[in-house]
């Protein structure tokens, strides 16, 4: 049976805020000290109206959902300011990324709480009771107010962390008790919505457990839709563990994983690359034990404060062997800073995949290339560690007119792509090895109509020719530039006439005209050098 933990955050909002203004602190007093009526509000459709009110504005009567104006009313010194919704998720994000440390499924639930699957997880904390009581000092420490529920179900788990925990008080059903330990919480915390709950208010339903020995169809015919009825029994079903619910987690977990909680908040480097050598071997000696190796691997560690580090590397192709991992991790290790100490190591493998297992051979001529792929592989992962991922790739011909266009760049995935058949008719001109990024324009002092130019300036200095050959004419590719049905037809390119031209210094070109004199395009045919002869 599947385990779910949720925590609730009653004051998010105002937690998030006063942890931001505080640098990421909890704010530490001396002596207990009565803060100033405090709010946060935003604009809804009919006006202001406050989204959150601290502990003192509430000792007032101002709740959430006020007018502001109200409020203002009651308390003249209230101080407000304007929520941050965005901020708001993004820092709850943030801290449900922190909270994989504790179970690899975690996902954001709504705007004030976070939702695990901690199937499998407890007995790394000494049982579900020491999980959430481990969960909860943490959360304490970081000044973040709380209230943490176990149970079988994700509707359960949230109805009971909403409506039945309380602060550091976390509250654990046992397998199979969802229908006896929902009974007297609020029909409310069904997350129906409010139309559906006051309705149910109305006909006298204000618990949970009052729903259960009533009839489907019953209930059904109270509501004025289907729908609603619907809504109501799907709650309930999957509140009590009939109908599965969903969970999309914040990201997908990974495949192997190897992880190592510190005894100690780790505080020096040197604490850092010793454990994650021990993570290494451990993941790649269950990778071996597997047959399969990983092109991705994520190392994660988890500070007191609620904040996660992380280190990425990519490989060409699955790997496992320990020294090729670490020399990966060498340089990106040191961009995690310790701060105020780390409570969690975690390394894990993605995009994992079978490994070519066999003995190499022992010369090229038993090799059935002449390219150890394996060692170019090697090669790839270390340039792209030290200089950046996607630095190293393949250039391949493409099947294409413009010869500028003629190739196309991927990225490198460890093996070297067959030789590909002929696209195109084969051309029997001499082209350049390099061609210019962009072609660079000329200008033409003499020249003949359908003919290379006598002479032209490039980059400032004259040249004379006098040898060539050609044209050789290249036209554009009609059919890409065909127009759509809601798309304004692109203007199709000219056509081009390249030649192989000689200096009297003996530098040789690769030049062409774009247009043609009776194109009966109306522009003058320009010139442009497209490359270099050797």
């Amino acid at each position: 049976m599947k385990r779910y933990l949720s925590v609730w955050f009653p004051d998010w909002p105002l937690d998030r805020l006063r942890r931001a203004r505080w640098h990421g602190k909890p704010a530490r007093t001396a002596r207990p000290v009565k803060p100033p009526p405090f709010v946060l509000h935003e604009k809804l459709a009919h006006g202001l109206t406050v989204a959150a009110a601290n502990t003192t504005a509430g000792a007032a009567g101002i709740q959430a959902g006020m007018r502001f104006s109200d409020a203002r009313a009651c308390l003249p010194d209230l101080m407000a300011e304007e929520i941050d919704r965005e901020e708001d998720a993004r820092a709850l994000s943030l801290l449900a990324r922190w909270m994989t440390g504790f179970s690899p499924i975690v996902a954001v639930d709504g705007l004030d709480g976070v939702l695990l699957e901690t199937t499998g997880c407890d007995h790394l904390f000494g049982g579900e009771a020491g999980m959430a009581a481990r969960m909860a000092e943490r959360l304490r420490q970081t000044g973040y107010g709380h209230r943490i529920a176990l149970a079988s179900t994700p509707g359960a788990a949230q109805a009971l962390a909403r409506y039945s925990a309380e602060d550091n008080a976390p509250c654990v059903l046992p397998p199979g008790a969802e229908r006896p330990g929902l009974a007297d919480l609020p029909a409310q915390a069904l997350r129906l919505s409010p139309d559906a709950a006051t309705l149910l208010r109305r006909f006298g339903l204000t618990r949970i457990g009052q729903l259960y020995g009533i009839d489907r169809k019953a209930l059904a015919r109270r509501f004025q839709s289907r729908r609603a009825a619907d809504a109501v029994c799907l709650r309930l079903d999957q509140a009590l563990g009939l109908r599965a619910e969903p969970m999309t987690p914040l990201r997908p977990p990974a495949d192997y994983q190897a992880r190592l909680p510190c005894p100690e908040p780790l505080t020096q480097g040197a604490g850092l690359e010793a454990g994650l050598q021990q993570l290494t071997q451990a993941l790649c000696a269950d990778l071996s034990g597997k047959g399969v190796g990983a092109r991705q691997f994520v190392f994660s560690a988890f500070h007191s404060d609620g904040q996660v580090s992380e280190a990425t590397t990519h490989a060409a192709r699955p790997v496992r062997t320990p020294e090729h991992v670490l020399r990966l991790f060498r340089e990106k290790i040191e961009t995690i800073n310790p701060g105020f100490g780390i409570d969690l190591l975690l390394l894990e493998a993605r995009r994992t995949g079978p490994m070519e297992v066999g003995s190499r051979p022992l010369s090229g001529e038993l090799a059935g290339s002449a390219v150890d792929e394996i060692a170019l592989s090697t090669l790839a992962d270390r340039i792209n560690a030290r200089l950046g991922e996607g630095l190293v790739g393949l250039t391949l011909r493409e099947a294409r007119h413009a010869p500028d266009s003629a190739e196309r760049r991927v990225p490198f995935t460890g093996a070297l792509p067959p030789p590909a058949g002929p696209t195109l008719p084969a051309c029997d001109a001499p082209r350049p090895v390099r061609l210019f990024a962009w072609p660079e324009r000329v200008d033409v002092i003499a020249q003949v109509p359908d003919g290379p130019p006598l002479s032209f300036v490039w980059r400032r200095v004259m040249r004379r020719v006098v040898r060539s050959d050609g044209p050789e004419r290249i036209s554009p590719e009609w059919w890409t530039y065909l127009p759509g049905k809601e798309t304004k037809p692109a203007p199709l390119p000219r056509t081009r006439d390249y030649y192989r031209i000689e200096d009297a210094e003996g530098r040789r070109y690769w030049v062409f005209r774009e247009g043609l004199y009776d194109d009966g395009r109306g522009e003058f045919p320009e010139w442009f050098v497209q490359g270099l002869f050797a």
